[in-house]
């Protein structure tokens, strides 16, 4: 443990919640973006076309470490045979779908008591999440009583860059009022998160993956972490009371 850590930022995606298969709820979803769109063909066939082009726009997205904006992710790259003019003003509602169409996401087991405590225990905390909706995570903070703890929420959709650009890390630092060298780090994906943290200067970088995962891609001399954890509620061995 890095003893002058004051604040620690949590990523979203397999590390602060995490995404369940829910047939019904992903179709359902399928449903209502074909309704959105006005089209006739089966919600199946069109969102497996949604999922072919948004392959495209990710690999671009990861090679350029710019996160479009959902106007643009719609009218640009998942949309672009339709009007923009009819596309673009739907553009928050259809990402939100199209994220449900993946399936349900939800807070990882002790999520809120961690939370909570290492709050108690005087850290700042904070948000940096690799995302391409604007509305979700806040509106899901909100509803689950978590907005209050996060200090700052820094979003890739909404910053315009992706970890493992430095950028997006120096954002929420100043956000929070804390120095990158007495920030902390948690996240999932070594090859991103390591390396991002590092190249912003962060003080302390956590990461948690599964034994089964670590075993099968351990990480490199390169992106080795300080700490590995298996579960969430690890956090509160890893950052004692300030």
């Amino acid at each position: 443990m890095n003893p002058d850590i004051e604040a620690i930022f949590i990523d979203v995606g397999n590390t602060l919640r995490i995404l369940m298969k829910d047939e019904p709820h992903q179709a359902q979803a399928r449903q209502q973006i074909t309704t959105l769109v006005g089209t006739q063909e089966s919600p199946e066939t069109f969102c497996a076309r949604l999922d072919e082009r948004y392959k495209i726009y990710r690999k671009w997205a990861f090679e350029t470490l710019i996160e479009a904006s959902e106007k643009e992710l719609w009218t640009r790259w998942l949309l672009p045979d339709y009007p923009a003019a009819k596309i673009a003003p739907l553009a928050g509602e259809l990402t939100y779908q199209y994220r449900q169409s993946m399936g349900r996401r939800v807070l990882q087991r002790d999520g809120k008591q961690v939370v909570v405590e290492l709050s108690k225990r005087g850290y700042v905390l904070g948000i940096i999440s690799n995302v391409i909706t604007a509305r979700e995570i806040p509106d899901w903070l909100e509803a689950d009583g978590l907005s209050k703890y996060f200090k700052a929420v820094v979003l890739s959709s909404v910053f315009g860059r992706r970890k493992p650009d430095p950028e997006i890390y120096w954002e929420a630092a100043r956000r929070a009022g804390v120095a990158p060298v007495r920030s902390a780090y948690v996240g999932d994906n070594p090859a991103r998160d390591v390396v991002g943290t590092r190249r912003a200067g962060f003080g302390m970088v956590v990461i948690m993956m599964e034994p089964a995962g670590l075993a099968k891609e351990p990480p490199t001399d390169e992106n080795k972490p300080d700490v590995i954890i298996h579960e969430f509620r690890e956090l509160l061995t890893i950052f004692p009371a300030r």
